[in-house]
């Protein structure tokens, strides 16, 4: 069985991402009452199929050991990239999952997505540090984080729309 290709597994749980590589940060509040939906969104991949994220996957939902491929892009120039999913929150404050990259994957590292109730507020988060593991992404360096965000932001604003029941929910 392939290993991952990090040594910090698990970092993206606490929040406390290690140094040494680039790290991402997107928060964005969701609508009052959605923490259900939400959360079945995003431990079911329904998110990212909803964002348009081809998602091969050996389980119907986020659990350790679950490997999951997402492919970005389309046709024959769609991106492979293999993680597993390292740690899952399902509680009623707090639910999502962290996935470590392996090997094949484009980068190293680790992704989570995250549905958080707080003081009475929902939020989703993604939190990820990462390096490129392949000479395209290094030579696209800024252009690589610049994506990485707003792919952070385009989930955020599927989650939303999953939320209120409008077109990503179909």
């Amino acid at each position: 069985m392939p290993e991952l290709t990090y040594p910090q597994v698990g970092a993206t749980r606490d929040g406390r991402l290690p140094a040494g590589y680039h790290h991402l940060r997107h928060r964005v509040r969701l609508p009052d009452g959605c923490f259900a939906v939400a959360a079945d969104a995003v431990l079911s991949w329904r998110l990212h199929r909803s964002a348009g994220v081809v998602m091969r996957t050996d389980a119907p939902r986020a659990a350790v050991g679950v490997r999951v491929t997402p492919g970005l892009g389309v046709g024959p120039a769609r991106i492979w990239g293999p993680t597993e999913v390292v740690w899952v929150a399902d509680g009623p404050d707090r639910a999502g999952f962290g996935y470590g990259t392996l090997p094949r994957h484009p980068e190293r590292g680790e992704e989570a997505f995250l549905v958080l109730r707080e003081a009475g507020e929902i939020f989703f988060e993604v939190r990820a540090f990462s390096l490129p593991a392949r000479w395209y992404l290094r030579a696209a360096g800024p252009v690589t984080r610049a994506f990485q965000q707003a792919y952070a932001w385009w989930l955020g604003r599927t989650l939303r729309r999953l939320c209120a029941g409008g077109p990503a929910a179909r």
